[in-house]
């Protein structure tokens, strides 16, 4: 079995979100829009090939929809259908770890950028020997596309398309619009282990995190982290924000009685949202 995470460059126009919600079919665990960042997080699980045919479907519906160019949001983007990871899971949703369950998810990515280059989307392959902040950085510059044209499409962009373990996104806004300080601990968090940023969202500002090891890295340590070193800077934590699921193994290291304040409860789970869908 497989997972895609897809991030999508559209967070704010609900009619278009209602159909996408339509487009993704039997495949999809959970969908997340946040208007600041302009971002819809999309998750789909399902055996390989079946779930290739959603992804399909999704990446078609976004090109002919959503226009980059008019686009405007706080989080990093190349393109419309900006990110596409496939993640390896076990039979009951697991986290997947083994070079064969990797070889799936690298051959399923492999698949799908072969597929999009072909409809003039320039695609980036990432994970495991080149990670996503590296082709944010290189993109069209020192790094050229692996599949399609060597320039963005016109209104796509292009696509980082990825084969990576599972990961968590979460955020953690702080109570202050001094971005200098989200920037500040984001650097000091920032690890091989943890992806960070600090970005102003609305009135606020928000330390964005994507735990990339979650075997090393814990969801309640990292809000202790965040916490601290906000009162360091004398101010304090607005609110917690997991973005899509979990892993269930994540979850249960954490005291039941901390669930509420992260924004966290088991039906936020990748293992409890499959058992809902099968």
């Amino acid at each position: 079995m497989l997972e895609c995470v897809i991030n999508i460059s559209e967070g704010c126009n609900e009619k278009l979100l209602g159909e996408l919600c339509q487009k993704v079919g039997e495949h999809i665990l959970d969908m997340h829009s946040d208007r600041y960042h302009n971002r819809t997080v999309v998750t789909l699980a399902g055996t390989d090939k079946k779930l290739l045919d959603s992804v399909h479907e999704v990446a078609l519906w976004v090109i002919r929809n959503i226009d980059i160019t008019s686009h405007h949001g706080v989080h990093p983007r190349l393109g419309a259908l900006d990110v596409v990871p496939f993640v390896p899971l076990g039979d009951r949703g697991q986290p997947a770890y083994s070079d064969d369950d990797m070889a799936r998810a690298i051959a399923a990515r492999n698949s799908f950028s072969r597929w999009l280059g072909r409809l003039g989307v320039p695609c980036f392959k990432y994970g495991p020997d080149r990670s996503l902040p590296e082709i944010r950085k290189g993109a069209f510059t020192i790094i050229s596309p692996d599949d399609g044209p060597s320039v963005p499409h016109p209104t796509a962009g292009a696509c980082c398309i990825g084969a990576r373990p599972v990961l968590i996104a979460y955020n953690v806004w702080l109570t202050t619009s001094r971005i200098r300080i989200a920037h500040d601990i984001a650097s000091r968090l920032r690890s091989p282990s943890l992806r960070t940023l600090g970005l102003p969202v609305g009135d606020y500002v928000q330390v964005s995190c994507n735990i990339v090891d979650t075997r090393s890295v814990r969801i309640d340590s990292l809000f202790d982290q965040i916490d601290a070193l906000a009162s360091i800077a004398g101010v304090g934590i607005y609110r917690a924000e997991l973005v899509g699921l979990m892993p269930q193994d994540s979850l249960r290291q954490v005291a039941p009685g901390k669930y509420h304040a992260l924004d966290i409860d088991e039906d936020r789970t990748i293992e409890n949202r499959l058992a809902r869908t099968s």
